[in-house]
């Protein structure tokens, strides 16, 4: 018998075993990756992946990834898709953009219908987001201390709520510690992710977004003076880490809810944004102008211009070749695609 099909008892303690995954951000740089994983240790598990416009070409793409998947035409914007299919799942990921509140909105909502039907069968979400929660919002200038921050014992109403992501992790946890109608949820915060990847997106999307600003200036930049640093993984690494965690929920063994929040970052030496920049062009690297700067407002200067220290106490991770070294072969990949 599978892992799979052993899983998961109700509360009589009669099979009940996972079967269906909708999957927000399928094809994504992350998403991807999770995929290939997903299909080599669970091919029973049907993935009902969300795509907007959807091609014969991109259906092709995600069944070469994942073959026992079927494809639901939508966007993160469509209320009642995301409902609908959230409602009939087993278990939701969501790999797709960590600040898109209404999706997140929509998801919990089909969960709780689900749960309400399928009452000692409370429906598992996992939720990726990011480090952005924990922001010192240093604006790019050197600090003299940063506090680095555990995933043991984190509390996200003790973050900065002008830090990004926490519109959307906040009412997935009050639905995770919710009795009535009960959501198993976990969120998975990866530090900054780098590498090439083998799925779908090659590359990460903050590699390509300071390679067209690099272009268009004809130097690299930094928010601020680019003091700022933070913990970064390969991509490789984090969707093995999420498959760590997605197993350790299929056999109870994660924390969930108020608990199930999980950090995913190497500890090696970090990189001030400075540091890494230099590297992506022949100009170096200088502060952006406010042309640059101003149209992310606080939104950029939280991510882009903060320190963010976590020490990730939870999953295992493993390690591929540190960030200056895979930035090279990044450039090559994104600059192709």
């Amino acid at each position: 018998m599978s892992l799979i099909s052993r899983m998961m008892h109700d509360s009589s303690g009669r099979c009940t075993p996972w079967r269906s995954v909708f999957f927000l951000g399928a094809t994504g740089y992350l998403g991807s990756e999770f995929l290939l994983l997903l299909n080599r240790e669970f091919p029973e598990l049907h993935v009902v992946a969300l795509i907007r416009n959807v091609t014969p070409e991109r259906e092709a793409q995600l069944r070469a990834l994942y073959p026992n998947s079927s494809v639901v035409e939508g966007t993160l914007d469509d209320d009642a898709v995301i409902r609908e299919q959230a409602a009939k799942a087993d278990i939701v990921i969501n790999c797709a953009s960590s600040d898109h509140t209404p999706s997140v909105i929509s998801t919990l909502a089909g969960l709780e219908t689900n749960s309400q039907k399928n009452p000692g069968k409370p429906p598992l979400y996992l939720h990726v987001s990011g480090c952005g929660i924990i922001s010192d919002n240093a604006r790019g200038e050197p600090v003299e201390s940063v506090k680095e921050w555990s995933d043991i014992g984190l509390d996200l109403k003790e973050c900065d709520r002008r830090n990004m992501h926490l519109d959307s992790d906040i009412p997935i946890v009050e639905a995770g510690s919710r009795k009535e109608n009960p959501v198993r949820t976990i969120i998975y915060y990866p530090g900054q992710i780098y590498g090439v990847g083998e799925g779908i997106q090659k590359t990460t999307l903050w590699l390509r977004i300071f390679l067209d600003m690099t272009k268009k200036l004809g130097f690299a930049g930094t928010w601020g003076p680019g003091a700022n640093t933070m913990n970064n993984i390969h991509v490789k690494d984090c969707a093995n880490g999420l498959l760590l965690v997605f197993k350790a929920a299929l056999e109870g063994k994660a924390d969930e809810g108020p608990e199930g929040l999980y950090f995913s970052a190497s500890m090696e030496p970090k990189k001030t944004y400075y540091e890494w920049t230099k590297v992506m062009g022949d100009a170096g690297s200088r502060p952006l102008p406010n042309e640059v700067v101003d149209p992310l407002g606080e939104y950029g200067w939280s991510l882009l211009g903060g320190n963010l220290f976590v020490k990730p106490e939870r999953p295992s991770q493993t390690k591929k070749a540190p960030l200056l070294e895979s930035l090279p072969s990044m450039i090559d990949v994104a600059l192709q695609g």
